[in-house]
């Protein structure tokens, strides 16, 4: 057995050498305070904490000009939105009218997009905002969907 846990032990101390110069991100400069900027959602129907999955739609118009750094910049909404519990993230665009995208993403249930809400970091903000100057004339519009309970 020595030679094993030899090997073992040498191949340990090999890795730490190679690998000692990659240090892990900090995190600096990174804005981590709550933002809080997501208005709270408009309920029309009894949405109990549990109710789920929630899709959430986000729909932008684009001028069409600008389609592909839009494109381009909506990509990094897909991380922020699976960190914060989506488990499903997409961008579709309108086949009958240029420039009109719907962002959807889903989560498990109606308490969890409420922890989304205040989860939302400075930093996340500047990336919203800067995908929102694409449409700089309309706001995005955001629609939140819950399951259908069947009786």
């Amino acid at each position: 057995m020595p030679t094993p846990h030899f090997l073992a032990a040498a191949g340990a101390v090999v890795g730490i050498a190679l690998t000692g110069r990659w240090k892990l991100q900090t995190g600096a400069g990174i804005d981590l305070a709550p933002s809080m900027h997501w208005p709270s959602p408009v309920l029309a129907i009894d949405a109990d904490a549990d109710r789920g999955p929630v899709l959430i739609t986000v729909e932008y118009r684009i001028s069409p000009e600008r389609r592909e750094a839009f494109l381009v910049s909506i990509r990094d909404l897909e991380q922020q939105r699976r960190r914060d519990g989506a488990y499903s993230w997409d961008v579709f665009e309108d086949a009958a009218e240029s420039g009109r995208f719907l962002e959807t993403f889903m989560v498990a249930s109606w308490l969890e997009h409420l922890r989304q809400h205040q989860r939302v970091t400075n930093t996340d903000r500047a990336v919203q905002d800067a995908i929102r100057e694409f449409g700089a004339t309309a706001e995005p519009r955001v629609t939140h969907f819950v399951a259908a309970k069947f009786q």
